[in-house]
């Protein structure tokens, strides 16, 4: 039987919708909230309430933004023909630390996956084609993780931008199979930025 109050068990199960927070991990930053970081649970619950209530997405990349379009494609010093297709904002952050790309991004927060529902649509794919339409593109590089989920989502852009006047790419098979670009080491994406092929089927 929990001896718990009613608002202790809510604050534990909410804290559980973070990735890796269990039961036991979420009563433990509870009880610490609640113990020593009172005004900084505060800070904490109002950021959460302004990042949700204000933060979108780029009108251009999809990337997170407070405002209409992001920093990076606002950055006159990237080139804006040169478009890198991510799978999630982590991957985009993992690329830009790595300091090897100057192009701007599209993020698709997610893969194909008919099953779940999620389809070109949800990819926001048919806005990355109009984007490759409008002739100021000169190469999209696909860095989706090489994963089967991955490897039809690449499929599906490759075939829906083959007969564009656009060079296609993917990230060099240095990138371990199976592994998530968020996770690469700095000089293994700077060598799969590097060594980059032009897609073939």
């Amino acid at each position: 039987m929990s001896h718990l109050s009613p608002l202790v068990e809510q604050l534990i199960v909410s804290l559980q919708c973070l990735p890796g927070v269990g039961p036991k991990s979420a009563k433990r930053m509870a009880l610490h909230l609640l113990e020593r970081e009172r005004e900084g649970g505060k800070i904490l619950a109002e950021s959460i309430s302004l990042s949700l209530e204000q933060i979108g997405k780029c009108k251009n990349c999809r990337f997170y933004s407070e405002n209409p379009v992001c920093s990076i494609c606002n950055d006159m010093k990237r080139d804006s023909s040169l478009i890198c297709v991510v799978e999630t904002a982590s991957d985009l952050l993992a690329i830009e630390e790595s300091s090897q790309f100057k192009g701007v991004y599209f993020v698709l927060h997610g893969y194909l996956s008919p099953l779940d529902g999620i389809g070109p649509k949800e990819l926001g794919l048919d806005q990355l084609i109009n984007t490759a339409k409008q002739g100021s593109v000169k190469e999209i590089i696909l860095a989706i993780n090489p994963s089967l989920e991955g490897e039809a989502t690449s499929h599906y852009i490759y075939s829906s931008l083959k007969d564009m006047n656009i060079s296609l790419s993917a990230l060099a098979r240095g990138v371990p199979l199976s592994s998530e670009i968020e996770y690469l080491d700095g000089g293994t994406l700077m060598l799969a930025f590097q060594g980059r092929n032009k897609i073939r089927i």
